[in-house]
């Protein structure tokens, strides 16, 4: 290596304790990755629309009912505090159990959850995102759906601990989401998009 060449610094390492700090003070979210905080970019009009439709499908099916469904300012603790996210769907059921030392609220107990791929998360929400959710007791199915084209991937917990994938790609589709107890037309997520 030449003298004038030189390593790209590597970014200062952040406690749980100052991220949570720092992120009750922000403007925009981030998330948090063993050490690492990531600054959350803005979503196209397609991934909002999907979120949109996902969570007007799911809380139409489940008002009244011991499930509850929450949208993407919701944080979610993974393990002992290494890392925390923002999926872009929730849906909890029975009473949701929170970190109560980590404000604003912070989410411990999901049994469903959604992430919108996008060409610039798909790989971390296939990979990295699915190996945090897969820590979580609570969590009975993951479900992931592409922003560009009708694509559902769903991952559901089997008793042995191992996970079970389905994908579709057709419209016709019913997404099985038998965690929560909804059945949800692949068509309805994909309404006023595809």
């Amino acid at each position: 290596m030449s003298p004038s060449t030189s390593l790209p610094e590597a970014l200062p390492r952040v406690s749980p304790d100052d991220y949570l700090r720092l992120e009750g003070e922000a403007v925009e979210k981030h998330e948090y990755y063993y050490g690492e905080v990531r600054a959350m970019a803005g979503a196209s009009y397609a991934h909002n629309r999907v979120c949109a439709n996902m969570t007007v499908a799911l809380g139409g099916q489940l008002r009244g009912k011991s499930c509850a469904v929450v949208g993407s300012d919701q944080r979610l603790q993974i393990l002992s505090g290494s890392a925390y996210v923002y999926p872009d769907v929730t849906v909890v059921c029975g009473p949701p159990s929170f970190n109560e030392t980590r404000r604003p609220e912070t989410l411990l107990n999901p049994t469903l959850l959604v992430e919108v791929l996008s060409e610039s998360t798909a790989d971390k929400d296939r990979s990295e995102k699915f190996m945090l959710y897969r820590q979580i007791p609570s969590l009975q199915q993951y479900l992931m759906l592409d922003s560009r084209a009708a694509l559902a991937e769903l991952y559901t917990r089997q008793p042995n601990g191992s996970w079970l994938f389905v994908e579709t790609r057709d419209l016709a589709a019913v997404l099985d989401l038998d965690s929560v107890g909804c059945r949800v037309p692949l068509a309805e997520v994909y309404a006023g998009i595809i």
